[in-house]
């Protein structure tokens, strides 16, 4: 007990009592279907109950994406692409672990350690970012997004139900997943791989690929609130982490629009949109709608930047005069370019709530507590962030210090 507490006021002495607010501080988590729509609690546990069945337990062919394998694993599908990537794996999990569904967390854990993770060759350390449901690597090279949430994933496994054997050391896992993402250069074993994060810019790249997307970001990979709380658990690198939360923060000022609040798929590190392969990614697509999540995220934990709450009040503003049927594609400009009205970005717009202060917020938070769960073909992606989101608004997605 006596060391379960002193981890508990390590944390509150880290973060301190001004510079942050309430919710990683005291545990407080805002609830945003009560504050702003008077949902009560049953209510919001039975939405959250509904979609965690619908994605996890529902029908094969149009409900789920999360399947079983064998006794002791099983993986999160895209259906529309007909692969497992560790973007799903991860979010898998940290729903998982923030539901306290610890069986279904180290089921989809073990599927990726045993075939997606890499032991040798160029991606040492690092996960494939996807394979076939069979468990065969489509392509080696990681995307850095899955491991960011595999590693926060752990962390707060860790927390919640405390640490077991082999791989489900959660916390063991996890330093080592950071180890590999900082000195994957240091290795010295690879003429491809680099690291995941840019020393010099401190922030994430794109692909730890040399010369084939180590140079630019991603604007949704950057998750500041997540950074803290390495900076604060993981066992070196603590201030390469503190500084890289930062860095992100500012980055992400650079990369927002300054009229539409809009951000780009990929960016360079000086915020100015990038491309790769001509591929478009310079506009706001479906990476892009992950940043008013995240933003929301580190506001609602954190709140070190005032700059977020006029950020997501104009992202908000920029939608609300689309119209409700607002397309998902975008110019970062403005000019759409994508006129489908997606579940995906609706919600990703309901978490930016977090950090908004505009009334209209409740518009955004009413729209996904109206919605449901695809069950179409593209359901994975809409899917997982709209189960994301209900976690984020009903106050549900926390952070578990290390006990």
């Amino acid at each position: 007990m006596r060391a379960k507490n002193l981890a508990g006021l390590v944390l509150m002495m880290s973060i301190g009592s001004t510079a942050f607010p309430q919710a990683v501080r005291t545990g407080s988590y805002p609830n945003l279907f009560s504050e702003l729509l008077g949902k009560s609690e049953a209510e919001v546990q039975a939405k959250l109950d509904a979609a965690w069945q619908q994605l996890f337990y529902g029908d094969d062919a149009t409900e789920r994406v999360y399947y079983p394998v064998g006794p002791d694993m099983a993986y999160v599908m895209d259906i529309g692409n007909d692969d497992v990537r560790t973007e799903g794996m991860s979010y898998g999990m940290m729903i998982a672990v923030q539901l306290d569904k610890k069986l279904e967390f180290d089921r989809i854990w073990k599927w990726a350690k045993t075939y997606m993770y890499q032991q040798s060759g160029s991606y040492q350390g690092y996960f494939a970012w996807h394979c076939t449901k069979e468990g065969r690597k489509r392509n080696g090279n990681p995307a850095s997004d899955g491991e960011e949430w595999f590693v926060t994933a752990l962390f707060f496994a860790s927390a919640r139900w405390g640490d077991g054997e082999g791989i489900f050391a959660y916390r063991k896992e996890a330093q080592a997943i950071l180890d590999a993402m900082l000195h994957a250069s240091a290795r010295g074993q690879s003429f491809v791989s680099t690291d995941m994060f840019d020393q010099e810019a401190k922030q994430v790249v794109f692909v730890p690929a040399k010369n084939n997307g180590d140079g630019i970001t991603d604007p949704s990979y950057h998750l500041p609130h997540f950074y803290e709380l390495w900076a604060l658990w993981a066992d070196k690198d603590q201030a390469f982490w503190k500084d890289a939360a930062a860095a992100s923060r500012a980055f992400w000022r650079k990369a927002a629009d300054p009229q539409t609040g809009l951000m780009p798929d990929y960016a360079e590190f000086d915020g100015s949109p990038a491309d790769m392969n001509n591929g478009g990614h310079r506009d706001f697509l479906y990476d892009a709608w992950r940043c008013g999540m995240n933003l929301g995220l580190d506001s609602s934990w954190f709140a070190a930047d005032p700059w977020q709450a006029a950020q997501a009040d104009r992202l908000l503003r920029f939608f609300l005069g689309q119209g409700p049927r607002y397309g998902d594609r975008y110019k970062v400009t403005g000019e759409m370019i994508g006129g489908d009205h997606s579940l995906g970005l609706v919600a990703m717009n309901a978490a930016a709530c977090l950090a908004a202060d505009i009334p209209e917020r409740k518009a955004f938070v009413e729209e996904l507590w109206n919605a449901s769960a695809d069950k179409g073909q593209w359901r994975y992606y809409n899917d997982m962030l709209y189960m994301l989101a209900l976690l984020d608004l009903s106050g549900n997605f926390r952070a578990y210090p290390p006990n």
